[in-house]
């Protein structure tokens, strides 16, 4: 049953006249002394602006930016993402995000006031108290990375299946040998949700093995910008009961089950985040969400999951050139792990669920071709997370393994309880030490000695139909071998995104540069099936060089997310050739 959600206006600081006056032109860092909550407000002749002091990129909190002479800008600690607060605009990176803003007014005795519009708390909605529980009522088995198969009352529910396969083309492999019997647990669910996307979430060898069984399962997306099942189609699997629901709207299942989708609040065109209530007990799952719900949920859930491991990304490891040192890189990552650690016990600190398990983190670079990957890659360990959450709070923390279930009745009784969780049978295998390469690889391959690459004009062809333009950015494209070589044969090209031109040299004006050496297989794979450049970037099968060093995210996010959502009609193209 859907409700309406009504909008509420809440005070979130109040200055009182003699304060307002005293404000500064430019930057004002504020606290509300009662609720501890920082703002900063910037004044000018013309208009005051304000916000929370709260970066959206991970939550960091702005400081002066001393290198800004204009007196306009504020840079986060984490991260050092710079704010020109004049415009709300983040100007580091550059195109990024804008910074949502408060609303200024001035009350009747002319004091300020910042106010927030906010929905209620979606899971308010028609609350429910909790119920008794009865001893093997509600289970939660972890599989393996972020699939949970959750069995609720009479009802089962399995998050995100990635059970087989490689995820991100063939940069990511199972860490945890998944039990022997899941196809059959996926089967057996009532109904699936998965979060957003991403192939370690959306795994379509995963998916074909199911819907080979049972095509007609019910599955749960949120409705985000880009769909989360945009290449369904072309995947070739046949699955016939996809619901796309709305966010912020309790979905019921039966009397006593109800889910709700909640969006990321730093990329809410892909990313979603889940709570799941079974008689009164919720289930926050936040997922891979950088800022599930825009930083806010429902507190003293009976469990909570979340990912915790880092790693997930290109950067730094597949860059070189200027500061990009082994050395830089290995105290970059170990600085962003722990920086990682600490958010994710301090949100758990704040958000004060009964219990708490780190997982969505559970992969390898197990490729052969990968091991600088593997070796330089270091992920958080779930047990320091969880020995960091007992240190500062009384959340009692699981490290799952596959097979293991948490019954949550018990753990809510009595966290002692012998049987609260019970663990896989003596002698399982826990991690995976073999990965069958072979098909996946195969697939790649083929798209290698496709007629599409026997014609230099795909590449005018393919960045045509990307539809990335009027950009400063310059960047050289160089299909490589297994070792970031180039590829005997292979295409060495640039591509000038100002006015989409393919020059023979860089152009002589000031532009940024990029060079990415991709591992002819995959970039001929996605470039073939119009797939995201996640494989590439994510998936660790590129190497990057850029100069100056600045993230581009226009180009980036496109090419990452925004691509069409049908392929280049490469047909049409070998016809013309021919």
């Amino acid at each position: 049953m859907e409700q309406s959600i009504e909008q509420t206006t809440e005070v979130l600081l109040c200055l009182s006249p003699g304060e307002a006056a005293d404000l500064k032109e430019g930057i004002n860092f504020l606290r509300n002394k009662k609720t501890g909550k920082d703002f900063i407000l910037y004044k000018s002749k013309n208009r005051v602006r304000a916000c929370k002091n709260t970066c959206k990129h991970q939550g960091g909190l702005f400081i002066k930016d001393i290198e800004d002479l204009d007196g306009r800008s504020v840079r986060c600690t984490k991260h050092n993402w710079r704010l020109d607060v004049s415009t709300m605009k983040y100007v580091n990176p550059p195109g990024s995000f804008c910074q949502d803003e408060l609303v200024v007014e001035m009350d009747e005795e002319n004091g300020l006031l910042l106010l927030e519009l906010n929905p209620p708390n979606p899971w308010d909605s028609e609350p429910r108290s909790p119920e008794h529980l009865a001893f093997g009522e509600v289970q939660i088995t972890y599989l393996t990375h972020a699939c949970m198969d959750l069995k609720l009352g009479d009802k089962r529910m399995v998050f995100d299946p990635w059970l087989t396969g490689p995820a991100f083309a063939r940069g990511w492999w199972l860490l945890h040998e998944p039990p022997s019997d899941w196809l059959e647990r996926l089967c057996r669910a009532d109904l699936i949700y998965i979060s957003h996307m991403h192939s370690d979430h959306l795994s379509y060898p995963t998916l074909k093995e199911l819907a080979g069984r049972r095509p007609d399962i019910p599955i749960y997306v949120g409705n985000t910008e880009r769909p989360v099942f945009w290449n369904l189609n072309q995947s070739g699997v046949q699955l016939t009961n996809i619901n796309i629901v709305p966010f912020g709207i309790w979905q019921q299942v039966d009397k006593n089950l109800r889910f709700m989708i909640l969006m990321d609040g730093v990329h809410p065109e892909m990313d979603t985040c889940i709570i799941v209530e079974y008689k009164g007990h919720k289930i926050l799952n936040t997922v891979d969400c950088t800022r599930p719900n825009g930083g806010r949920l429902p507190e003293k859930v009976a469990l909570m999951m979340s990912d915790f491991a880092g790693g997930a990304s290109g950067f730094p490891m597949t860059f070189s050139g200027g500061k990009f040192t082994e050395e830089w890189k290995a105290q970059f990552i170990k600085a962003e792990r722990k920086k990682l650690l600490n958010y994710k016990a301090r949100l758990v600190k704040d958000l004060q669920p009964r219990i708490y398990c780190p997982f969505a983190g559970y992969f390898v670079e197990s490729h052969p071709s990968d091991k600088y990957i593997k070796e330089t890659n270091i992920k958080n360990d779930p047990n320091e997370l969880n020995n960091l959450i007992k240190k500062n709070s009384d959340v009692v923390t699981w490290t799952p393994r596959p097979g293991a279930t948490l019954d949550l009745s018990r753990m809510l009784k009595d966290p002692t309880d012998s049987k609260g969780i019970i663990e896989p049978p003596e002698g399982t295998k826990i991690y995976k030490d073999s990965w069958d390469f072979e098909p996946y690889l195969n697939i790649l391959n083929a798209a290698v000695g496709d007629d599409i690459f026997l014609h230099s004009s795909w590449i005018k062809e393919y960045f045509t139909w990307a539809g990335f333009k009027d950009y400063n950015l310059v960047v050289r494209m160089i299909e490589t071998d297994e070792d970031f070589s180039p590829f005997p044969g292979g295409y060495d090209y640039l591509v000038d995104f100002l006015d989409l031109s393919f020059p023979k040299e860089r152009p002589s004006r000031e532009h940024p540069y990029e060079e990415i050496r991709s591992r002819v297989d995959v970039i001929r794979h996605v470039v073939k099936n119009g797939l995201l450049w996640d494989d590439l970037y994510i998936g660790f099968q590129t190497r990057l060089q850029r100069s100056p060093d600045i993230y581009h995210h226009l180009f980036w996010n496109h090419f990452q997310i925004k691509l069409p959502l049908t392929p280049p009609n490469w047909r049409s193209f070998l016809m013309h050739c021919g």
